[in-house]
């Protein structure tokens, strides 16, 4: 991960097909070379490439019905999972827009290290993110209301609930990332709000089982933001942003994020026992070796230079946690995906 090797430093990207440049987009969070094309622009400006846990969590919870039984409305479960990751691409917009607001967005802070931050890079100006921003949410907003119409109330719990809990993450007054509830907001957020909420759109229901099944993979995604914050460490805590990692220090913070590792293969291994999770879910277990390597990477701490190409440094554990929460998160909609057919 070579801290020269960002986006515009490929030779020939100009040249590229546009399916290319997307990709391109999408696994570095990087704009390509050269002028982007719409499309471009707006997986940058969404920060797409961090969707693919989106999209685990929904196929979960359809999954998780199918596996349990429970009649599935197919055409709710595809609208609430549009609108689901329309939410995270609001999250995203309103991140950006509210940490360049409250000044934790400058030239020199990560996030406009690993990845141009859209304003300061001038790819959009600040009121043009706001209207984004509001765009975005206004459709999430239409599909809330379709959705409720559909479904009931609780609708309206799952969608608001999420809404301000993004929102609160970075927008002042509770700004939760700067006290150490960012990361248990993500377990939330990723668990029973995402999961239950696409689980009860599509079925009309909410068993507490779905919140339990919820946790695992909840708990995965958390790790990424967690190695994240231990990246950004060394910046926030001069400014008084007190993450969890700030909180506990980088030590036991990668301690923490390892446990959190294992408890996900324990959880998921607990839930097929119980019959919460078909036996197929136990596939995750082929991710052991990329486990081992993580591990092995959260064991010592953050290099000075990256010794390996990295298109997002100085992000170093974030990355890694990344990419076991991408390939764990593959295998275990693929075992739920044969607990589905098989009922086992």
């Amino acid at each position: 991960m070579a801290e020269s090797t960002k986006a515009g430093s490929l030779d020939g990207a100009s040249s590229k097909s546009l399916w290319r440049r997307w990709l391109w987009v999408l696994a570095t969070t990087n704009p390509p070379e050269g002028k982007m094309d719409p499309v471009s622009r707006w997986l940058f400006l969404t920060r797409a490439g961090v969707l693919p846990m989106t999209l685990v969590a929904a196929a979960e919870a359809g999954l998780l019905a199918v596996f349990r039984g429970d009649a599935v409305d197919w055409s709710l479960f595809a609208i609430s999972s549009v609108g689901l990751i329309l939410a995270h691409m609001a999250n995203n917009l309103m991140n950006d827009l509210f940490d360049l607001q409250v000044g934790t967005d400058t030239e020199d802070y990560p996030r406009n290290l690993y990845s141009p931050h859209p304003v300061l890079s001038g790819v959009i100006t600040r009121n043009g993110l706001a209207r984004l921003a509001l765009i975005v949410n206004a459709i999430c907003l239409a599909i809330m209301v379709w959705l409720t119409l559909q479904r009931g109330w609780a609708i309206v719990g799952f969608a608001v609930g999420g809404f301000l809990l993004s929102l609160a993450y970075t927008a002042p007054p509770l700004r939760l990332k700067k006290r150490g509830l960012g990361e248990p907001t993500v377990v939330v957020v990723w668990g029973p709000l995402m999961v239950g909420g696409v689980y009860y759109a599509a079925t009309g229901m909410i068993p507490a089982a779905i919140i339990a099944a919820s946790l695992p993979y909840a708990i995965l995604c958390t790790t990424v933001l967690m190695g994240k914050h231990i990246d950004k460490a060394p910046w926030d805590e001069p400014e008084g942003t007190r993450t969890l990692p700030v909180i506990l220090g980088e030590r036991k913070a990668r301690s923490l994020t390892r446990a959190m590792f294992v408890s996900f293969y324990v959880l998921t291994s607990v839930l097929v026992i119980t019959g919460g999770f078909p036996v197929g879910t136990l596939l995750v277990f082929l991710s052991f070796q990329l486990l081992v390597r993580v591990w092995r990477v959260y064991g010592r701490a953050k290099p000075k230079v990256s010794p390996v190409p990295n298109p997002v440094w100085p992000l170093w554990f974030a990355p890694h946690s990344f990419l076991l929460t991408r390939r764990a998160g593959g295998l275990l909609v693929l075992g739920f995906m044969l607990g589905a057919i098989i009922k086992f």
